[in-house]
C-alpha cells in the first residue's frame, strides 16, 4: 500500500515538473524568437565601376555639381587639344564629379589619378585633390595615351586610350600581341576588346605560343570585363553629349 502511494507521489511530481517545463518553454521561446537577428543584405554594387572607399566620406562633403567643373574642363581640354565632352565623360565614370573621391587602390580626385601616374606627369602631388590640378594632370596623361595609338583611326584611338587609362597601356600592348597573333587588327578596339580576356591565366597554352616567357610580358590580367565596361560607359556618355569633334589639334 505504501509502495503504491509513493509511486503515485513520484508520478505527480513528474507531471508537475513536465508542466512547469512546458510553461517555461511557452514563455521564453517566443521572446527569443522575437529578438532573432536579421542580417541585412549588402548594398548592390557595380563590380565593374571603380570602388570608392569610405575615406572619401570622411572628408567634407563635396557640394559641387557637374556644371561647376565645366569651365575648368573647357579651358584645360582646349589647352591639350581634347574634346571637353570626352573629359566630362571620363570624370563622370571615374568619380561622379566628386573631387574628394579616393578609390580602394588609392586613385585620387575627379579623374582618379594614381600617385605614380601623378608623379610621372607632375613634379609633386600637391594638386591631387585640387580640381584644377587634378584635371590638368588627368588630361595631360590622357593626351599622352592617345598619342600612343597613332596608327588607329580616331574612334579606335579614343577607345584604346580609354582602355589604357583604365587598365594601363602595358595591358593594351599585350592584347595587341594576341590580336596580331590571331590575325586580327591590333589597332582596332574590337580586336583588342576580344583579346583582353585572353590575357587571363586560363589561356596559358596560348601565351606559350606568343611569348618566349610563356606568359604576357606584363603579367596575367583578370580585369578585362571591367576595362571593356569602362570604355563602353565612357563612350556612351560622350555620345549623349552630342560630341562631334572628339580630338582637335591644340591651338
Amino acid at each position: 500500500m505504501k509502495n503504491n502511494t509513493l509511486q503515485s507521489i513520484l508520478s505527480m511530481k513528474k507531471i508537475i515538473n513536465i508542466s512547469i517545463a512546458l510553461v517555461f518553454l511557452l514563455m521564453i521561446v517566443p521572446s527569443r524568437l522575437s529578438y532573432s537577428t536579421v542580417v541585412p543584405k549588402e548594398p548592390a554594387t557595380d563590380k565593374f565601376s571603380h570602388p570608392i572607399s569610405k575615406a572619401s566620406n570622411m572628408r567634407v562633403a563635396n557640394k559641387n555639381t557637374r556644371s561647376d567643373y565645366q569651365p575648368i574642363v573647357l579651358s584645360k581640354s582646349k589647352e591639350y587639344g581634347i574634346d571637353w565632352r570626352l573629359i566630362m565623360a571620363i570624370i563622370d565614370q571615374e568619380s561622379k564629379f566628386d573631387e574628394n573621391a579616393v578609390s580602394e587602390k588609392g586613385a585620387q580626385g575627379l579623374m582618379q589619378l594614381m600617385p605614380n601616374t601623378q608623379m610621372d606627369v607632375a613634379n609633386s602631388l600637391d594638386n591631387s585633390f585640387n580640381p584644377q590640378g587634378n584635371i590638368d594632370i588627368g588630361i595631360n596623361y590622357f593626351s599622352k595615351l592617345y598619342r600612343l595609338f597613332e596608327s588607329s583611326t580616331d574612334e579606335n584611338r579614343i577607345s584604346l586610350a580609354l582602355a589604357a587609362y583604365n587598365a594601363g597601356p602595358s595591358r593594351i600592348y599585350d592584347a595587341q600581341d594576341i590580336a596580331a597573333y590571331l590575325g586580327e587588327d591590333p589597332f582596332s578596339w574590337r580586336a583588342i576588346q576580344n583579346a583582353l580576356p585572353l590575357l587571363s591565366k586560363r589561356y596559358n597554352t596560348l601565351h606559350q605560343s606568343i611569348w618566349d616567357g610563356g606568359k604576357p610580358r606584363n603579367g596575367y590580367f583578370g580585369s578585362s570585363r571591367q576595362t571593356i565596361f569602362y570604355v563602353k560607359s565612357v563612350n556612351k556618355y560622350r555620345t549623349q553629349e552630342n560630341s562631334v569633334t572628339l580630338f582637335t589639334p591644340a591651338l
